[in-house]
């Protein structure tokens, strides 16, 4: 390894919008340089989670050093990261793009740029990246690599004269993939006699080894044996492995500057390693920390029950084995009247909410309710203390609130151009505001500004039946901002039920209550009394729905006679159910919460 130079050794990371091929292209770079036997190769080597393979997304990024013998006879170490393509995982792209020095940018050859494809090679160019544009699926009757060509140079402005063309699915072009990477991308920098200085890209946990964290090397060696420091926590640990991943582990000695692999360290938790830390050697530290990522913050919060109480403590474990592996899924403890005990959990967006959800009930076997998903809301008291709410029935008293701000994102939508008015009427019923609208041949590029809250409940879903599925859809959190926000409560039989108090805007309050008591009208089963469901604000009803009492015929054993009987026995009747009223009490059903939170009006 020592004779090698920097020369040798290319870093890069692959860019692309979901579905656009970037983990079928990474296993035909595997498969090309025999980094895995045809029996161990399967497709979407590096998407290891079931629920990955399944939805055909990548959730987290990957790494994986390549052997390459060049044309010109040389060989070549290439470190390649595969990351993902969805909003929700923007930071794991982040902290990827850092560790390397280049990027293939892939683009489906008949799709054309998607919102994502922008939002990554943006990240890219502020990582300033050399950028190899690759357009994939050139094999398909509909693609228009001349098109796509123009596309890429008028939307991103970089140069695609010499764009590689390719097809990751029968692996044409492959080998002109690997000869760009070589020729085109730049080789790492880095001094192997200074002290060690290496980054944390990324930890996971193994049952056997503890925690294996992913690191790269700039200056220095990391050996194994030695004894090292993580200068964000000032923790030292006592190198015991040391390794490269050509997807399986293969140990080695050292890693040296410019290389990727990793290493453990009997360390116990995932949440002790902080990703963007900088590692140095404990008696030899380097001079200064690298400039590191801000922690991912979560911006949707929503609560987790189990169906049967019994469940709390498997389901806290299983929440503390999940943390162990996604240090940015947060929670606490919280009870609720209707629901009973469980967490508030925090997450980075919708898609990662389903995914937790759908790896608790399927790796622990639990079954889960979810409450209303809502975003942090920032508020000033009238005495002047600031306070963040993450969870509406927690909402102080309107009186002691001078101000509550809500947190809005800039928007980009991509669509085609039949389908732009929908889409605006939507995002004009959302409360949005709209700061851009170019096109880009038949394509529309809108951007918007709009309030979280209005995109954590259904938008996305809304967006995509509008368009067909051919919208795509990128947003960033940009500030918060003052607004008219109230808290609208559900009663059922003038009791308040906490699991559905929601946080809405005055313009949103009656649509929104007015669709859920109508739900609930049909979820909830008819007792023997009747039962009002109201949606209010504060002391205002602004909604309401009535499930009718179920009856029985207390005047069939009447046959003609004197009608005073028959009103006798029916005023009997109702003086009962008035009794029962008062005294009554509603039993909701679990899926009537379920299917009342996910509001698709």
């Amino acid at each position: 390894m020592s004779t090698e130079t920097l020369n040798h050794i290319r870093n890069f990371s692959i860019v692309a919008h979901i579905d656009h091929g970037k983990s079928t292209l990474a296993d035909r770079l595997i498969q090309s340089t025999g980094s895995l036997t045809e029996r161990e190769m399967k497709d979407q080597i590096l998407d290891s989670m079931d629920i990955e393979r399944e939805r055909g997304i990548t959730i987290k990024a990957q790494t994986v050093r390549l052997i390459y013998q060049a044309q010109d006879g040389e060989k070549y170490t290439l470190n390649l990261i595969d990351t993902p393509g969805h909003v929700d995982f923007a930071y794991e792209v982040s902290r990827s793009l850092s560790a390397c020095e280049g990027s293939l940018l892939v683009v489906d050859a008949s799709q054309g740029v998607e919102a994502q494809t922008l939002a990554n090679v943006y990240q890219a160019i502020d990582n300033d990246h050399e950028i190899v544009s690759v357009l994939n699926k050139i094999d398909l009757p509909a693609a228009e690599p001349d098109r796509i060509k123009a596309q890429i140079e008028d939307v991103i402005g970089l140069d695609a004269s010499d764009s590689v063309m390719i097809s990751a699915k029968t692996g044409l072009g492959i080998e002109d993939v690997l000869e760009a990477i070589v020729q085109r991308l730049p080789a790492p920098e880095g001094d192997r006699s200074a002290p060690l200085k290496a980054m944390l890209v990324d930890s996971w946990y193994d049952t056997y080894l503890g925690v294996v964290v992913l690191v790269r090397v700039i200056d220095g060696t990391l050996k194994k044996g030695q004894q090292i420091k993580m200068m964000g926590t000032g923790a030292t640990y006592h190198l015991e492995r040391v390794g490269v991943m050509t997807p399986k582990l293969i140990l080695t000695d050292k890693l040296e500057p410019g290389e990727i692999g990793v290493f453990t360290a009997s360390i116990k938790e995932v949440a002790d390693t902080r990703v963007g830390d900088t590692i140095t050697e404990d008696k030899k530290p380097c001079a200064e920390a690298l400039p590191g990522f801000k922690p991912a913050q979560p911006v949707v919060f929503c609560g987790l029950f189990p169906v049967d109480a019994a469940d709390f403590d498997d389901l806290r474990a299983a929440m503390g084995k999940l943390r162990l592996n996604d240090a940015s899924f947060s929670f606490e403890m919280e009870s609720s009247a209707a629901l009973g005990f469980g967490f508030r959990c925090g997450f980075l967006g919708l898609l990662h909410l389903e995914i937790i959800q759908e790896r608790l009930s399927r790796e622990f076997n639990l079954d889960l309710i979810a409450t209303a998903p809502s975003v942090v809301y920032e508020m000033t008291m009238t005495d002047g203390t600031e306070i963040e709410l993450h969870n509406p029935a927690d909402m102080p008293d309107v009186v002691k609130i001078s101000e509550v701000r809500e947190p809005w994102i800039k928007a980009s939508i991509m669509t085609p151009d039949d389908y732009l008015g929908g889409i605006l009427k939507l995002c004009q019923e959302r409360r949005g505001i709209q700061t851009d609208l170019s096109y880009v041949g038949s394509r529309a590029m809108v951007q918007y500004d709009l309030p979280l809250n209005e995109v954590v409940f259904d938008f996305y879903d809304r967006l995509k039946s509008i368009s067909k599925g051919y919208a795509s859809f990128d947003y960033q959190i940009s500030d918060y901002r003052a607004g008219d926000l109230v808290k609208m409560q559900i009663l059922v039989n003038a009791e308040p039920v906490d699991a559905l108090s929601v946080l809405v805007h005055r313009s949103q309050a009656e649509r929104r209550g007015r669709a859920m008591c109508e739900k609930l009208k049909e979820l909830i089963p008819r007792h023997l009394f009747k039962i009002p469901i109201q949606a209010a604000i504060g002391a205002k009803v602004i909604a309401r729905e009535t499930i009718a009492a179920l009856r029985k015929d207390v005047t069939a054993k009447c046959y003609g006679g004197d009608a005073t009987r028959k009103r006798k026995l029916l005023e009997k009747q109702k003086e009962g159910k008035k009794k029962m009223r008062q005294f009554g009490k509603v039993e909701i059903p679990q899926d009537a919460f379920i299917h009342a939170l996910k509001m698709d009006d």
